[in-house]
């Protein structure tokens, strides 16, 4: 039994007006709508011509290698990432440090877990390198004889 007896309380809902900011946003939102609708169907029908390309089946082959690692695979993975977090870390300053200090790190650190893979990928971006490099003295070049 209580000892206290309490009136009972009549609670009314009332809802807030909207605010100028909430009536635009829902203007906008349905002035945009056949538009978002004619967007999201492009995109259905995109996603079955990404599904069917080769792109699909470099992402699926990475997302079994996440489900299925080889042993030791989070580790090595572990230790890359540390890697480009102190090149993070240890490149203050510059912006080019920035790029080229995190990436260097986790290069190495890849090259210590994948040797024959780095070497590889070493090969073709030596060779697009030179080519670059080929291309631009190629046009230093043509445009100091033209001045």
């Amino acid at each position: 039994l209580s000892l206290y007896s309490s009136p009972a309380r009549e609670t009314k809902y009332v809802e807030n007006p909207q605010t100028q900011l909430e009536e635009g946003v829902s203007h906008l939102r349905h002035v945009l709508e056949p538009y978002t609708a004619c967007l999201s169907e492009f995109i259905d029908s995109s996603k079955v011509k990404v599904n069917s390309s080769l792109c699909s089946d470099f992402f699926s082959e990475g997302f079994e290698l996440l489900q299925n690692p080889p042993a030791g695979f989070y580790p090595r993975l572990g230790v890359i990432g540390f890697a480009g977090i102190v090149g993070l870390f240890l490149a203050r300053g510059s912006k080019i440090k920035k790029l080229v200090y995190p990436t260097g790190l986790m290069g190495i650190g890849a090259s210590m877990y994948y040797p024959q893979q780095v070497v590889s990928i070493a090969k073709v971006a030596g060779t697009q390198l030179y080519d670059w490099s080929l291309q631009g003295y190629i046009a230093v070049e043509s445009l100091w004889k033209d001045n």
